[in-house]
């Protein structure tokens, strides 16, 4: 049961003033994005939307301000994934460097307290005596616990990017870009990202108070923590807007260069991975996982620490326990992904696809909470459809990952859904593609049903119809090692401004099975003697013999023993041409 797919090609800015001087494929991908000037194309620090213009800003500074001038202990409430560890270790950080001595973090364990800020994760940060706390990641939803917080006499400030809900909580102050009366031009911020500005924004107050002379501290070079800033904004797979563009690549040149924390740079050893090519696809998905392996399975200190850590040798076996975390994640995965294709080989005996529900809620007693998410995604992309994978929360509780397709608003479906029902969901929250949510396990029928309803009624396209969007045909001179160099350059690609994908039709000369289960190809191209490396994860090449397809690649370069050449890294292939 897999999706159907359907090439189609991007429609360029009929107007742009792009620069000359530009690759011909890269300037022809930037202007299928819709870019149509050069300061677009700019990473320049300059270039950023000011801290001025984030609402509640100036709030949040003048607390922790007065918190680091002082002395007050600040404690920093994290979130369990990537965006999290990264938001509280750069908040850390910034804070020590600006002279807070009584700087410290709590992040929740996600089997024991749940997400957000709750009023049984404030009970555990009484017993540190924060005089003030700041929610990094989370909280915009958590009413109960910042009312718990502030009875307990403790100041409360909420940096988030989620979406509200109806009502705000109570918090002394608010620094969230999606809040419907902030005005601030980026909406597209992830955690890390919000918290970056208002550390900028502390250090620009204790600048102005005379703070760092008065201490005889060096004033912090803030662009030193972009490489975290960076590593966050992939892995929450934010829209990469001009601005979010601006933050990565800004960060990617310092890990490049060589100048990010040494756990960054552990962690892409352990993925054999060089910082001196890092792009922002080695963050996503060969850093990501590793920090979020933390989370799924027992507790993110760990990958704050390793973010923390400025011991080179400390890093290394911080991030080695990562990988070994991130290996039995896989291997739970990879169950679990057995689980699901049962599951959905089961719908297929007795529904035709055409039958299927608009979206799937899917739910095994076996199934693990912190990996639910990674397996919700990849249903997702199986059957091009909604899908919510629950795991058992406890004897009466199921906690679901949501994981949507474009065309639908995940977090606004569920929002409508307990608008319709107010008894069937416990909470939710989240974004456009992604979001989580409790109901009670006696309630999962009816909600399959409902959801289903729900997201029929708002997709925007028919489901199990995915759109390859692609760039077009390459000429036999553009593929080259050269393009695919140029592209490397080009980015940062990710979510809101894909990587450039093509299409043609090419001739297959060999095919062999490498790793059990990626497929090895030497392809020619249609009318050309050029032969060229490519390779197809996950995908065996069974039901079709070798002959002319329409591929949909990637140029990607393959490095091995110090040399670079030019490999497809093949998204779709179609064993029989359609025009």
């Amino acid at each position: 049961m897999k999706a159907r797919f359907r090439i189609q090609h991007r429609k360029p800015l009929a107007s742009c003033s792009l620069p000359d001087s530009l690759h011909a494929v890269v300037r022809r991908v930037y202007a299928n994005r819709k870019l149509s000037n050069a300061n677009e194309i700019e990473h320049r620090l300059e270039l950023l939307h000011h801290p001025e213009s984030l609402a509640g800003l100036d709030q949040a500074v003048e607390l922790l301000r007065s918190a680091v001038e002082t002395d007050q202990r600040i404690l920093i409430v994290g979130d369990f994934d990537a965006d999290g560890a990264t938001s509280t270790a750069l908040a850390i950080r910034a804070l020590r460097s600006m002279g807070a001595t009584q700087a410290d973090y709590l992040v929740p364990d996600r089997f024991k307290y749940g997400y957000g800020l709750t009023p049984e994760i404030v009970r555990a940060a009484v017993k540190r005596k924060p005089d003030i706390l700041v929610t990094v990641d989370n909280g915009i939803s958590s009413i109960a616990g910042v009312a718990a917080a502030r009875a307990q006499g403790i100041q409360v400030i909420v940096t988030d990017h989620h979406l509200q809900a109806e009502r705000l909580p109570d918090a002394n102050a608010i620094v969230n870009p999606t809040l419907t009366q902030n005005d601030f031009p980026s909406k597209c911020l992830a955690g890390v990202g919000v918290i970056f500005y208002v550390m900028l924004g502390l250090r620009t107050a204790l600048n102005d108070s005379g703070w760092f002379t008065r201490q005889q501290l060096v004033m912090p070079n803030m662009a030193q923590l972009l490489d975290i800033v960076a590593l966050g904004t992939v892995a929450d797979v934010v829209p990469l807007d001009h601005n979010n563009r601006i933050l990565v690549a800004q960060g990617l040149m310092r890990i490049r260069a060589g100048q990010c924390v040494a756990g960054i740079t552990a962690l892409l050893r352990q993925a054999k991975r060089n910082p001196a090519q890092c792009i922002a696809g080695d963050l996503g998905f060969a850093v990501a996982p590793r920090l979020n392996a933390a989370g799924r399975l027992e507790d993110m200190s760990l990958g704050i620490e390793c973010l923390l850590a400025d011991d080179r040798l400390q890093a290394e076996q911080l991030a080695q326990q990562l990988d070994e975390l991130n290996v039995q994640r896989r291997e739970i995965e990879a169950d679990m992904r057995n689980q699901a294709g049962a599951l959905l080989a089961q719908l297929s005996d007795t529904l035709s696809r055409s039958e299927l529900p608009a979206a799937l809620s899917l739910y095994d007693e076996r199934w693990h909470q912190g990996v639910i998410g990674i397996l919700a995604s990849r249903i997702k992309d199986r059957v091009h459809r909604p899908v919510i994978a629950f795991a058992k929360a406890s004897a009466t509780e199921l906690k679901g990952s949501a994981r949507s397709i474009p065309g639908l608003h995940i977090r606004d479906a569920l929002d409508a859904v307990a608008a319709r029902h107010p008894e069937l969901i416990s909470k939710f929250g989240g974004h456009a593609m992604a979001a989580g949510l409790s109901i009670e396990l006696q309630k999962l029928p009816q909600f399959q049903t409902v959801f289903a309803e729900q997201v029929e009624q708002q997709l925007e396209t028919p489901p199990g119809e995915a759109i390859i969007w692609s760039d077009g045909e390459l000429s036999d001179s553009e593929l080259a090692l050269e393009t695919a160099e140029a592209l490397r350059q080009a980015g940062p690609w990710g979510q809101g401004f894909a990587e450039p994908m093509f299409d043609g039709i090419f001739q297959v000369k060999e095919k062999r099975i490498v790793g059990e289960s990626h497929l090895k190809m030497i392809l020619q191209p249609k009318g050309s003697d050029k032969m060229i490396d490519a390779i197809a994860f996950n995908e065996t090449g069974e039901g079709w013999n070798s002959g002319e397809l329409r591929v949909a690649y990637r140029l990607d370069v393959n490095e091995f023993r110090d040399r670079r050449s030019l490999q497809l890294n093949v998204q779709y292939l179609e064993p029989e041409v359609r025009r």
